[in-house]
């Protein structure tokens, strides 16, 4: 399988990371969803330690090098930051599709990443288990275990990987 050619994953990319220590949780958790709506790949907060002993967060996101000047201006303006810093990433990606998988529960979606055309990773869509768990008033759990088996057959892989 190859990439898809109209939305192919960067093997370049840009980190942007700021440190934070007066941001409220609901401030920061706004700001991650408007920063993947604006063009992230990825919006992640780790806890660390700053300087005089104060509790933060800091707050990084993957973009496509050609966003990171627009991310970085957005990321400044809705933090109140003075600054942010930039790393440069080179990264394997996988080739990644979706599948349709039947189960007893119903129909599930299963992102599959292959790696020189051999499936090393396939993950049924976990909202896609949700609503059948919900639907069906099986426990969650047991709609996953059913599509990760379902997975698991698919052919020119190892199947689901957890």
């Amino acid at each position: 399988m190859s990439p898809d050619p109209t939305n192919p994953s960067p093997t370049e990319v840009t980190e942007i990371v700021v440190n934070l220590d007066d941001v409220t949780g609901e401030l920061l958790g706004d700001t991650q969803r408007t920063l993947m709506a604006a063009g992230a790949l990825d919006v992640w907060t780790a806890a660390i330690g700053m300087k005089k002993g104060r509790p933060g967060v800091m707050l990084s996101l993957l973009c496509e090098n050609e966003k990171r000047d627009e991310l970085a201006r957005l990321m400044i303006e809705l933090t109140g930051s003075f600054g942010v810093r930039f790393r440069d990433w080179g990264r394997l990606v996988l080739d990644r599709r979706h599948v349709t998988v039947d189960t007893a529960y119903g129909k599930v979606r299963i992102k599959v990443g292959e790696l020189d055309g051999k499936i090393v990773v396939a993950r049924p869509e976990f909202e896609d288990v949700k609503k059948l768990a919900q639907e069906s008033g099986a426990v969650l759990r047991d709609v996953l275990d059913a599509a990760q088996s379902a997975a698991q057959g698919l052919p020119g892989g190892r199947g689901a990987q957890g």
